[in-house]
């Protein structure tokens, strides 16, 4: 009997740091959403900011360039380099990428109307929030699903790749689509992998904070990703 209830109070234990930690990954992921979509906004609605990555002859300046190529080295900076970097330093990295996010994805203001952007946002965060809460009470393990929806990211990668000289509307069409079904699936599995690292993580040390803002990461890409996708398939162009 005194087993059974010292398994019960660990079981207790381990959803509320579970809970814990999952509030604290999706409070950092929705900051950085918030400054993202700030920034995107103001530089695609502001002639002058968006000059500072598209001249007056609509070319990409040097800035934009940078602003184009470098979320993928903050990814990477923060990935390999989880180990070496300090919390404080991390979390700026994360704050920072998310401000060059918001700077990057200034350019659909130029493609969508505003009003099929925000709708398509606003679908896009049902979407999430749906299979994040699958992710967070299912009890199925997703492990194989994630491998699966893993799988498919690669092919969404080399297909990207190849469309790019190939220029299909049709092929991409196709990519998005199954981006969107990718995604869907990789955040109910992040958030379940997040859930489980959650519950034996010891709260309030450095390492517990750097898994937060990584969580945070996989989070906000998941997100930002199927909501690209989505705008692709549905959105209204200009």
């Amino acid at each position: 009997m005194e087993t059974s209830n010292f398994n019960y109070v660990q079981t207790d234990q381990t959803k509320a740091l579970s809970k814990t930690f999952m509030s604290s990954v999706f409070s950092w992921m929705f900051a950085a959403l918030a400054i993202t979509s700030i920034v995107s906004y103001y530089f695609g609605n502001n002639a002058e900011l968006f000059s500072l990555l598209r001249n007056e002859f609509g070319r990409i300046t040097g800035l934009g360039y940078i602003v184009m190529f470098s979320p993928l080295a903050f990814v990477l900076i923060m990935s390999f380099g989880i180990n070496r970097i300090s919390y404080p330093i991390l979390l700026f990295l994360f704050l920072s990428f998310s401000a060059v996010m918001g700077m990057s994805l200034s350019f659909i203001f130029l493609r969508y109307t505003e009003s099929s952007i925000y709708g398509t946002f606003l679908a896009a965060s049902g979407m999430f929030g749906t299979m994040a809460l699958v992710g967070y009470t299912t009890k199925t393990d997703l492990t194989k699903f994630g491998s699966i929806m893993m799988m498919g990211l690669v092919g969404i990668v080399i297909a990207s790749l190849i469309n790019l000289f190939l220029q299909s509307d049709g092929m991409s069409y196709i990519i998005s689509f199954i981006g969107v079904l990718v995604f869907t699936g990789l955040t109910a599995y992040d958030v379940q992998k997040l859930k489980n690292i959650g519950a034996g993580v010891e709260l309030g040390t450095a390492s517990a904070g750097k898994l937060v803002i990584m969580g945070a990461l996989n989070l906000y890409l998941d997100f930002i990703n199927l909501f690209l996708m989505m705008l692709r398939l549905f959105g209204d162009r200009k």
